[in-house]
């Protein structure tokens, strides 16, 4: 006879730590690694936290230095250690006090579209073809891309709708023409097999009332740039760095504009025309884009309107000015959005403040 193993017993300060985060709605993974960088720290001092001292952050510091742990593990222990600190423990003193390490930013993997072709072209079934295929036609991270819906998917306005991504965020992600023609074929083979449903997973996973899981898709990318004699280091947020490569973002006042809530897909139509506004050096200026051509492809952006509230201040968005119309199109995806979406992006740019 079977017995259950018993829960460790979690300790009052764990369980405020556990509080803190659940109230200000952190995910399960990050829940996880705050509780684990804590318990490292109580394991080091020997003592409980609430008794540490400045000294023993820095001897715990220099000890994680010496033992060689990676600069990133360093600094995510350092972002855990300052809201144990600052939130459960009320002393923002000792939070002060972690040294967060600065290292350099590697550029990260990008595919070339011939290789982006390849690496879906091996895929060994119609569904991890067309799950990989949004990962890079949309630039959806890989649990977006496990937690898609078949409602999700709006050919009307050719978006794809995006609940709960990173940080709990909804939004709006650009749906391709030929991504769309995937996923219908999808949806007729699914549908046939009897694992699609209107209101079930865009990929279900083994169980069809289950999604695929994030390291099923990882599984799939790896063995598919494998098939397809990659050799580089291929994962699926590759393909959304791809994505982002391909998509042409370019540096804005010493940013990049990644942060971007609608994107520009590689596979845009053939035209696209768009209509938007872009903050630039604190003016607005309401501009008309016309993309003829694909933006992979090459093709020639153009901006044929300019309004702004002062043109002598406002340079930058002019007639012919390449860089303000890829600007342009890169916010004005789905512009056919709704009013309370297009409002929302307003408000994202500034134009609500």
């Amino acid at each position: 006879m079977s017995q259950s193993i018993p829960a460790p017993a979690i300790s009052p300060l764990g369980q405020r730590l556990i509080d803190d985060m659940n109230m200000r709605r952190f995910s399960r993974e990050t829940q996880r690694n705050y509780i684990r960088d804590a318990g490292r720290f109580a394991t080091f001092s020997g003592r409980s936290p609430d008794t540490s001292t400045a000294d023993d952050l820095l001897r715990f510091q220099i000890e994680q230095r010496a033992t060689g742990v990676p600069t990133p593990t360093m600094n995510s222990i350092v972002s855990a250690l300052r809201f144990f600190f600052t939130h459960t423990l009320d002393r923002p003193d000792l939070a002060r006090r972690l040294i967060r390490v600065a290292h350099p930013r590697n550029l990260p993997v990008v595919l070339s579209r011939d290789e982006v072709a390849r690496l879906l072209n091996a895929t060994t079934c119609l569904k991890h073809q067309a799950a990989l295929s949004v990962a890079y036609g949309a630039g959806l991270r890989v649990a977006e891309v496990a937690a898609l819906k078949v409602g999700d998917v709006d050919s009307e306005r050719m978006l794809i709708r995006v609940e709960l991504g990173k940080g709990g965020r909804y939004r709006n992600a650009m749906l391709p023409a030929d991504l769309l023609t995937l996923l219908r074929e999808w949806w007729k083979v699914g549908h046939q097999l009897g694992v699609m449903h209107r209101d079930g997973w865009l990929f279900p996973g083994q169980h069809a009332m289950k999604p695929i899981s994030t390291r099923q898709l990882h599984r799939i990318v790896v063995e598919a740039a494998q098939a397809a004699e990659i050799t580089k280091r291929v994962g699926p947020h590759t393909l959304r760095h791809s994505f982002a490569a391909i998509a042409g973002f370019l540096p804005r006042h010493g940013r990049n504009i990644s942060r971007s809530t609608t994107r520009a897909s590689p596979r845009m139509p053939a035209s696209t025309a768009c209509t938007c506004c872009v903050p630039t050096a604190g003016f607005h200026a309401v501009c008309c884009a016309r993309v003829p051509g694909t933006l992979a492809g090459g093709g020639d952006l153009q901006v044929s309107k300019v309004h702004s509230r002062n043109q002598a201040d406002f340079p930058s968005v002019r007639r012919g000015d390449r860089r303000a119309a890829v600007l342009l199109v890169l916010r004005a995806v789905a512009a056919q959005g709704t009013r309370r979406a297009a409002d929302r992006r307003r408000r994202h740019y500034g134009m609500g403040r």
